[in-house]
């Protein structure tokens, strides 16, 4: 067993391997160093490597992370609050929660719901938190202290459902609705990334995080005064313009800069 020393920044990847075991890992190129580390000791302990190297196409992409829950902030983006028939706040978000049973992972597949329960289902590519140790009444000013890292959400909504519906449960809460990875990158600044997402490989959304009206200390901070923050805990932070519909048989690609790409064909 050897120790690898923890750097600033790192891709973790949780996976299965081809007889069926599930590992985390760090991304190499094209390789994974397979870890024996659990989320919690990656997060506060040293990263056991044992010693063996995957190919990455040889394995199947999970979540990259099982959280308890999966907390969503809405109209973070004034543009977006604006083209969904919303105002942004400039005082606190518009909260919503997904189910963990809509996560799926990198090249999993978008099952779009019968007709006759919504035929208006859209993209939003958005930047997501994930949180590295437990928090309640987390100060601004140390909001980021307890981010592990980075990763990439696709909040899939039926629209019609939620500008019909008081609250957005049944229009974000579908299964397959939170395509979420490929992997975690640890040690970026959240504040100025870059977020496009294509569909069929046309742009549809070209945003970045320095245009949100809540920055994401901020949100860490309101959330915990809510609700207490575990670790592993998603925090997706909101959609820049450009929402859309999907279809069967497109392809959604979100890709945010330092990160990398979620791509997820719908059915």
């Amino acid at each position: 067993m050897l120790v690898l020393q923890k750097t600033k920044t790192q891709k973790i990847v949780r996976y299965r391997d081809q007889n069926g075991n599930e590992y985390y890992g760090i991304v190499e190129g094209e390789d994974i160093l397979q870890l024996s580390s659990s989320f919690a000791e990656l997060v506060n302990k040293e990263i056991q490597y044992d010693g063996v190297k995957v190919k990455y196409d040889e394995i199947k992409i999970l979540e990259p992370v099982e959280p308890s829950k999966v907390i969503n902030f809405g109209w973070t983006y004034a543009d977006h609050a604006k083209e969904t028939g919303g105002k942004a706040n400039l005082k606190e978000p518009f909260l919503f929660l997904k189910p963990l049973s809509s996560l799926i992972p990198d090249k999993g597949k978008i099952i779009l719901p019968p007709n006759d329960l919504t035929n208006q289902v859209e993209l939003e590519g958005e930047l997501a938190i994930v949180i590295g140790k437990r928090g309640k009444n987390i100060k601004e000013a140390a909001a980021l202290d307890y981010v592990f890292g980075c990763t990439i959400f696709n909040d899939v909504t039926a629209r019609d459902l939620t500008k019909n519906d008081p609250q957005f449960t049944r229009g974000k809460g579908f299964d397959t609705f939170g395509p979420i990875g490929p992997w975690i990158v640890t040690g970026i600044d959240p504040s100025n990334l870059r977020i496009v997402t294509t569909l069929n490989g046309k742009v549809v959304q070209d945003g970045n995080t320095n245009q949100m009206t809540l920055s994401i200390p901020f949100l860490i901070s309101w959330i915990s005064q809510v609700m207490t923050l575990e670790p592993g805990d998603v925090l997706a932070t909101g959609s820049p313009s450009g929402s859309c519909p999907i279809n069967y048989g497109d392809l959604v690609v979100v890709e945010i800069e330092q990160i990398g790409k979620l791509s997820n064909y719908v059915q």
